[in-house]
């Protein structure tokens, strides 16, 4: 099976309805999540406008890192995830895979909200592919982390509805924090 997500996509006509669903309802979903960012200045998307430390291009760039996590494993599992002792972490100086991780949540001065869109566009695009020619009943091991039980496995399809759940949660608080900035809603 090839996995190359340059190779030609099925259309949508082509796809069973379940994968249509799936690829339908993460379209949708990260609609939502950039419509958030409509508009916003470079400043005003790193802008904290609550007292979370959540920014609109924060969210934006930690749920395209996030999708691309998942669809990784969705190709081959947990095997390239970092082993993290993760009751071992010195938090004021952590470990290069956790400091990233706390980065990923971060619009940095170097970045740019156009940058982060079209990276998360691609990221989708890729995403898209899988569920459109993946396995969907394919399962892998979790990662070892503290939020998953030892041995706990997942199959693609699963690792599909999480980034749905993973984008909804963060398209509402990127919501928040936009209405906060400026009264701009994604919808009402």
């Amino acid at each position: 099976m090839t996995t190359n997500p340059t190779a030609q996509t099925p259309s949508d006509q082509s796809l069973t309805t379940e994968r249509a669903d799936l690829v339908e309802t993460l379209r949708r979903h990260r609609d939502f999540l950039r419509t958030t960012a409509a508009g916003l200045t470079d400043d005003q998307a790193r802008t904290r406008s609550t007292v979370s430390e959540l920014t609109v291009g924060g969210l934006i760039k930690h749920v395209a890192q996030t999708e691309r996590q998942w669809a990784t494993f969705m190709r081959e599992g947990a095997g390239s995830a970092p082993d993290i002792d993760w009751e071992s972490i010195d938090w004021s100086n952590p470990p290069a895979e956790i400091a990233a991780f706390q980065d990923s949540h971060r619009m940095l001065e170097d970045e740019t909200l156009e940058a982060l869109l079209a990276e998360y566009a691609q990221v989708g695009e890729e995403t898209d592919w899988l569920v459109a020619t993946l396995d969907l009943d394919t399962r892998y091991d979790l990662p070892k982390a503290p939020w998953f039980a030892p041995g706990q496995q997942w199959s693609v399809r699963r690792a599909a509805m999480h980034i749905v759940a993973e984008t909804s949660q963060h398209a509402g608080h990127a919501d928040i924090i936009r209405e906060a900035i400026d009264g701009q809603k994604t919808m009402g």
